[in-house]
This record gives structure tokens, C-alpha cells and sequence, in this order.
């Protein structure tokens, strides 16, 4: 009897360590499990992020894509050619020395423009014009009215230009001039200076800067006043 009553505590510790192991093994599985599904969790929660992002990214895409199609068609349909600008008369009133730099001109000039576009209207704002010779102006610039050129239309202008007004010139000018127009013909260049926007149905343009220069020709001689001839086929070079 004394003995049993020996081993009776022992086993009592042995069954005690037994449970505390068991339980402490559920314990670890319950923290596993919890532990998995908070991890399937996240997963879950950081794929639909990239799933969110991805769809968003491919809107902005398709977006882009149909905005680029729907600007290259329109620019396809409506694109604009730019206008042509010939001289067809000119006359010199006035052009003589006053001073050994100082040249008064009053000269004359009727420019055709032609808008070939089939869709596009034209405007022109600020335009002014003057002329020069040897690459330096002989009149002050002129300030014309604004234009509206319609599709398919020409429009002729005839500004007078110099009005009298003294330019100072330099003696490369005066010199040349005299020879010019001693052999009788002499090379002037004609400039139009503006903004031009367009118009396509409801849509219209930003302004844009066009720089117009005329190269021509003409048979004049020192004393003769009125109409002179264009000779060859003056040409105009439209820059926009």
C-alpha cells in the first residue's frame, strides 16, 4: 500500500504534463489557423488592389487610344492647306530722296488670296504690311483691317503703302534704287505680317503668327508715275 500511495503523485504529475502538452498543441493550431486566414485575407485584399489598378490603367489606356484616333481623324478630315497670295497690280506714286538717307515713297500694291480649303474658314488679325528693297523697309508698316476669308473664296486687298512718310535708308538703298532705276526694273519685296486662326464647324483654332513675303519685279524709271508692269510671275511665300 505504501508504495502505490508513492507512485500515485508521480502519475498525477505525468497526466498533468500530458493535458498541459495537449492543450498547448490545440492552442498552436488555432493560432495557425487564425494565422492562415488572416494571411488568405490579405492576399485576397492585396489582389483586388492590383486587379482595381489594372482596370484603371486600362481605361486611361482605351481613353487615350480613342482620344488619338478621334484627333487624327478630325485633323484628317479638316486639316487646313494654307492660303495662296499672289500680287496682280502694282503703282508707284512717289519714290524719291530727300535726304542723302532719308527715301519718301508712296507706292500701291492689289494682293489676291486664295483659301482653297473645302471645310476651313480663315481669320486674320493685327495684319500689317510694308515693303522693302535690299532687305531693309523704304515704307513705315500700315495696319490693314482684319479679314475673314470664307472656304472656297478669294479676297483682293490694295493697301497704299509709304503715304509720303520719310524712311531713313542707308546709302546701299539710295545708291541702288538710282541704279535700278536707271536700267528700269526694280526688285521690291512685299510683307504681310498678322495672326491667323481657323474654323471647322464648331471648332476653331488657336492664333497662329503668319508671315507673308511677295518677291516681285516691276519696270519703273525715275520720273515715271502710275501703274508699272509685273514682269515675270510674281511669287508669295506664306509662312505659318
Amino acid at each position: 500500500m505504501a508504495e502505490e500511495n508513492e507512485h500515485t503523485p508521480k502519475e498525477a504529475d505525468h497526466d498533468h504534463e500530458a493535458q498541459t502538452k495537449i492543450a498547448e498543441e490545440e492552442s498552436s493550431k488555432k493560432k495557425s489557423g487564425r494565422g492562415s486566414e488572416e494571411g488568405a485575407g490579405m492576399t485576397s485584399d492585396l489582389k483586388s488592389g492590383g486587379d482595381s489598378r489594372k482596370l484603371t490603367c486600362s481605361v486611361i489606356l482605351i481613353f487615350l487610344l480613342l482620344a488619338g484616333v478621334t484627333t487624327l481623324i478630325v485633323w484628317l478630315v479638316y486639316r487646313p492647306h494654307k492660303p495662296n497670295f499672289t500680287v496682280v497690280g502694282a503703282a508707284i506714286y512717289e519714290l524719291n530722296t530727300t535726304a542723302p538717307t532719308l527715301l519718301t515713297t508712296s507706292m500701291q500694291f492689289t494682293i489676291v488670296t486664295r483659301n482653297s480649303n473645302k471645310r476651313v474658314s480663315i481669320f486674320y488679325d493685327h495684319l500689317s504690311a510694308y515693303v522693302s528693297y535690299r532687305n531693309q523697309a523704304i515704307t513705315p508698316p500700315v495696319m490693314l483691317p482684319d479679314l475673314f476669308h470664307d472656304k472656297k473664296t478669294t479676297v483682293a486687298l490694295s493697301p497704299i503703302l509709304g503715304g509720303g512718310v520719310a524712311v531713313p535708308v542707308s546709302l546701299e538703298v539710295v545708291n541702288g534704287l538710282v541704279m535700278d532705276e536707271a536700267y528700269g526694273v526694280v526688285g521690291l519685296r512685299l510683307v504681310l505680317l498678322g495672326r491667323v486662326r481657323y474654323k471647322a464647324g464648331a471648332i476653331k483654332s488657336g492664333k497662329y503668327g503668319v508671315v507673308v513675303k511677295c518677291d516681285m519685279l516691276v519696270g519703273f524709271k525715275k520720273g515715271f508715275l502710275g501703274q508699272v508692269p509685273l514682269l515675270g510671275s510674281p511669287g508669295c511665300h506664306a509662312d505659318i
